[in-house]
C-alpha cells in the first residue's frame, strides 16, 4: 500500500516532519522517500518541480495524486487511511473543533518562530534592525505563553487538543521541536 507513495523531504524542515509523523501514525511504513539538500538547492531541482512547481518540500505523491502542502498531506492521509494506524481526527465535535483550532493556531506559532529563527536569512543585512528582531522575539514569547496556558488548562497527561493524540499534535509538534532546536 505505501509502496506507491513517495515523499521528497528536507532535513530539519517542520513541514516535512509533519508528513513523516502522519505517515508513521497511519502505519504507512515502506513508502519511497528521498532526502534532498536545501543547501545544495535540490528542492529546486527538476525532479521536485515536476511535482511541486513552487520548488518546496515536502512533495508527496500517492499513485497519481500529488499533495504538496504539509497540512493538506496530513488531512489526505487521515482521510484515505482512516481505519489504519492511529485515528487522528476525533469523533466528538467539541474535540474536533479544538483540534482544528490548535492546528491552525500552530501555523501562527510557526510563523512567529520563523520570524525569529530566520530573521537574518529573510531580512537583507542593510534592512535589519535590532528593534524589529526584539519585536519578533516578544511576539514569540507571547505566543509561547499562550501555548503554555493551553497545556496547563488541559492538564497533565493530555495532548494539544484533549485526551487523545490528534492531527493537532502531528502538525504542531515539529514547531515545538524546532523551538527547542534553536534554543
Amino acid at each position: 500500500m505505501a509502496q506507491d507513495m513517495t515523499l521528497l523531504w528536507g532535513s530539519g524542515s517542520p513541514p516535512c516532519w509533519r508528513v513523516m509523523i502522519a505517515l508513521e501514525e497511519k502505519n504507512l511504513q515502506g513508502y519511497n522517500q528521498k532526502l534532498l539538500s536545501f543547501e545544495k538547492m535540490e528542492h529546486k531541482s527538476q525532479e521536485v518541480l515536476d511535482i511541486n512547481p513552487r520548488g518546496q518540500l515536502p512533495s508527496f505523491k500517492h499513485g497519481d495524486i500529488i499533495v504538496n502542502e504539509s497540512y493538506a498531506a496530513c488531512f489526505y492521509l487521515e482521510g484515505q487511511f482512516k481505519s489504519q494506524g492511529n485515528k487522528l481526527i476525533p469523533d466528538s465535535p467539541a474535540e474536533q473543533s479544538l483540534m482544528y483550532q490548535r492546528m491552525f493556531e500552530g501555523q501562527t506559532f510557526y510563523e512567529k518562530l520563523n520570524a525569529v529563527v530566520y530573521y537574518n536569512w529573510h531580512v537583507p543585512e542593510g534592512e535589519r534592525h535590532d528593534s524589529a528582531l526584539k519585536r519578533n522575539r516578544e511576539a514569540l514569547a507571547t505566543e509561547l505563553q499562550l501555548w503554555e496556558g493551553y497545556l496547563q488548562k488541559l492538564g497533565l497527561g493530555t495532548y494539544l487538543a484533549g485526551p487523545f493524540f490528534s492531527l493537532a499534535d502531528v502538525t504542531v509538534f515539529p514547531t515545538i521541536a524546532t523551538a527547542f532546536r534553536f534554543g
